[in-house]
């Protein structure tokens, strides 16, 4: 990760809410999951979130790296149904080595729908994958 990476940038990243993206598509396989509202699920909230703070962290990676989200703590306040632009604003709060922590907002075209932070970790992808493999691995055994 690059050394120009500090507390204190901000980031702002929008995308509009597919009904792909609403609770009953979370786990299709539960007619718990299947019979709730069409409204943006909360599992795609988050991952809304980290693809924001990936986005922030994109121009300081070097060849090879990639982020891992490793803590979230957020609250989701408010329901967005689909067509409506979710936007999240992310600013870094704190950058430890290949961990950084995020704070962020994210609002839809009418309220705040979440708040929260979130920390990431810079790791090579090669390696994490191999890791991954060697794990996949050892359990089939």
């Amino acid at each position: 990760m690059k050394t120009t990476l500090t507390a204190g940038l901000e980031h702002t990243f929008s995308y509009r809410v597919p009904r792909e993206k609403t609770v009953p598509f979370l786990y299709p396989e539960s007619d718990l999951f299947r019979e709730m509202p069409e409204v943006f699920a909360t599992g795609f909230m988050v991952g809304f979130m980290e693809w924001a703070c990936m986005e922030a962290l994109r121009p300081y990676l070097d060849e090879g790296e990639r982020t891992l989200g490793t803590m979230i703590n957020i609250t989701h306040q408010a329901a967005t149904p689909p067509g409506m632009e979710v936007t999240a604003r992310v600013r870094c709060i704190e950058v430890d080595g290949k961990r950084t922590v995020w704070e962020i907002e994210a609002r839809d075209e009418a309220d705040v729908i979440g708040t929260g932070t979130h920390e990431r970790v810079t790791v090579n992808l090669d390696k994490f994958s191999a890791r991954v493999a060697a794990k996949g691995k050892a359990t089939k055994g």
